[in-house]
């Protein structure tokens, strides 16, 4: 009766041991990376002088009021997936509204790729500068060099209005 119990929960809890849950993630990856450099070329660009690059495929927000955000993806370092992360997204403040998007963060130095890689969760900081796509087309060297990493948001569909504060959290997962 306990195994069996053990069992369900651990099964539950969804821990992906024996799971084909990085298969799933890579596929993602692999869709989300081609949708942004066919669709944005200075991307890939981007993409070949950075020491490596987190995807994150699908985020999915929602909030009213207190909101919160999810999604799952992978850390490639010469194009090949080295490790898998969740990111978790918290915001509170006049909001309201669901949305879609897809992420990607250009690790541009190496120092900045090993902070984020020994860390236990890492959250967005100071240290990150935003960027649309169709920047990403122009992002010069020198800019990339003051910034140790470059985020990407691309993809958003829904609508979500408001002021809010909030933060984003990656994690390394086991799929």
């Amino acid at each position: 009766m306990i195994g069996a119990g053990t069992a369900l929960l651990t099964a539950g809890c969804g821990n992906g041991i024996g799971s084909n849950g990085g298969a799933q993630i890579d596929a993602r990856v692999d869709a989300t990376e081609n949708f942004l450099f066919e669709r944005y070329p200075g991307t890939q660009d981007l993409a070949s002088r950075a020491a490596g690059v987190l995807y994150m495929p699908l985020l999915t927000e929602a909030g009213f009021g207190i909101g919160g955000g999810f999604g799952r993806g992978a850390l490639r370092i010469q194009g090949a997936t080295v490790d898998y992360y969740s990111a978790a997204k918290a915001t509170i403040g006049l909001q309201i509204g669901a949305q879609q998007y897809a992420h990607a963060l250009f690790f541009m130095t190496q120092p900045a790729l090993e902070e984020f890689r020994r860390s236990n969760g890492w959250a967005v900081g100071a240290d990150v500068r935003y960027a649309t796509p169709e920047q990403g087309a122009s992002i010069g060297k020198q800019t990339t060099e003051i910034s140790p990493v470059v985020a990407l948001v691309f993809g958003q569909q829904g609508l979500i209005a408001g002021a809010t504060l909030g933060g984003i959290k990656y994690s390394r997962i086991i799929p």
